[in-house]
């Protein structure tokens, strides 16, 4: 069995973990009777700040499920989850995909739902799980919990001298003359009894979530392996995930930075193939990349940066079939091959705002947005390399010695001017252009693109061309 661990203030035991309760270690002990119980637990002072920032972080993380958080300082978490219920189907699914999340990232839960913040924090403390639909069944249960299972929330004098009077539960303090116990027990203790059970509202403050996201975690000890931090990153990931939820954006980027001794840092650029907030889809990219990264000295802390917060878009589910998510599928294919790749190995095209159909694409980093579109009129599905001479017969254009039937058209394209003589990205030229565009039907039923230059200078170029196939 590991050696236990045990978390100490004020010379007692705040908190231990699974091996030292097994061992007999329990909270309120002293260090040196929890050592005589299990002579290798490591005993670790407490830290206040560090409790604050996972709290802190675990309410970004629980954005996820609902906007309404209550942060408790060194004790837990508040989840206001009653106007949530029927989007996550109910209360089992939305508790068992709430535990199921905190005991991915390595966290053992206690938890209870109450209509009262106050009593479901108590119920949890004093480990009564479960939901308890109505006041009436929340005021039962907690009227059956035991002082000196509250020892955290209630007065250490407090608790001593209600079982001097023979007190066990709050079920029997709470049976007591209100105006006497309030004299023996004090005004503050009976107004925390008085919000366990709905009786004074809670005016606590809800939890603000940051402007901006900027989390960093501190690793228990020291890494020199770059594969073994990904477990450490899910935790920011995720919280992440929860913090756009809450904000009802995505990103297209974010950034993780590796920070070793000295205050240096590796940084790691995060791309992504189209607006997301996926915790899911970040953490596949880390798995691809942090097994390929090579580190120089050992990282002591990680730290994830998201800035650019974008709308993100809706999606149409689909009625029939699995085709939305096949289509959803295709931009976490793109970013897997990126990230094992490199970013200059996966390319797409991006639309540029010009009218000459030679330079309406250019090629990018797939993913990458071009500028400002042109909304163009009906554009063929195959273009060619290099547009093909067409005899004219007649006034007729032919292809492939047959007559052209004219369907749609002029549709004149001149730009390119400022330009002229030069070639596009893909050393097609560009340049100067006057052209009148048709939509030709062909003998065989094919639906070509055909245009008519218009420079004076035929003998250098005029005529008409064969530019795409629409079918």
């Amino acid at each position: 069995m590991p050696p236990g661990k045990a978390v100490v203030e004020q010379n007692r035991i705040l908190a231990c973990d699974v091996a030292a309760l097994q061992a007999g270690v329990r909270p309120w002990m002293k260090p040196a009777l929890a050592r005589s119980l299990l002579p290798d637990i490591a005993i670790l002072p407490r830290d206040v700040e560090a409790e604050q920032a996972l709290l802190d972080t675990l309410a970004c993380w629980a954005g996820t499920w609902t906007p309404r958080i209550r942060v408790v300082p060194h004790t837990g978490l508040l989840l206001e989850i009653a106007s949530c219920l029927r989007l996550f189907g109910g209360f089992e699914h939305l508790h068992d995909a709430i535990v199921t999340g905190l005991n991915a990232q390595g966290y053992v839960v206690r938890s209870a739902a109450a209509p009262v913040a106050q009593g479901a924090l108590w119920l949890t403390l004093a480990g009564e799980s479960g939901m308890r639909f109505d006041r009436a069944a929340m005021s039962r249960s907690l009227d059956s919990l035991s002082l000196s299972a509250l020892g955290s929330e209630l007065p250490a004098e407090c608790i001593t001298r209600l079982n001097s009077f023979g007190l066990s539960t709050l079920g029997e303090a709470r049976r007591l003359p209100h105006s006497a116990l309030t004299r023996r027990i004090g005004a503050a203790v009976m107004r925390e009894l008085a919000r366990a059970y709905g009786e004074v509202p809670d005016l606590r403050e809800e939890f603000a979530f940051p402007a901006r996201f900027d989390l960093r975690l501190e690793l228990p000890v020291p890494v020199d392996n770059a594969e073994a931090l990904l477990f450490a990153s899910r935790r920011l990931v995720q919280a992440l995930a929860g913090w756009l939820t809450a904000r009802q954006g995505g990103v297209r980027e974010c950034s993780l930075m590796l920070e070793h001794r000295k205050r240096e840092a590796t940084l790691m650029p995060l791309g992504f193939a189209e607006i997301l907030r996926d915790g899911a889809r970040i953490e596949a990219i880390l798995r691809e990349r942090l097994p390929r990264l090579e580190l120089a000295t050992q990282v002591e802390a990680l730290r994830l940066v998201a800035d650019n917060v974008l709308a993100l878009p809706g999606h149409s589910q689909p009625l029939f079939g699995k085709d939305g998510a096949q289509a959803a599928a295709m931009p976490a294919l793109i970013e897997r091959l990126r990230a094992r790749l490199g970013e200059a190995a996966v390319h797409g095209y991006a639309p540029i705002a010009d009218h000459r159909p030679e330079c309406v694409s250019a090629h990018a980093a797939q993913g990458k947005n071009g500028s400002a579109g042109i909304v163009p009129a009906a554009r063929p599905l195959y273009l060619l390399n290099a547009p093909q001479t067409l005899p004219e017969r007649h006034g007729r254009p032919h292809h492939r010695n047959e007559p052209l039937l004219l369907l749609a058209g002029p549709e004149r394209i001149e730009s390119g001017w400022w330009d002229a003589g030069e070639s596009n990205s893909d050393g097609r030229p560009s340049g100067d252009m006057r052209r009148d565009y048709f939509v030709a039907l062909a003998p065989d039923q094919r639906w070509l693109w055909i245009y008519r230059e218009c420079r004076a200078d035929f003998d250098k170029g005029g005529g008409w061309f064969l530019h795409g196939y629409f079918s």
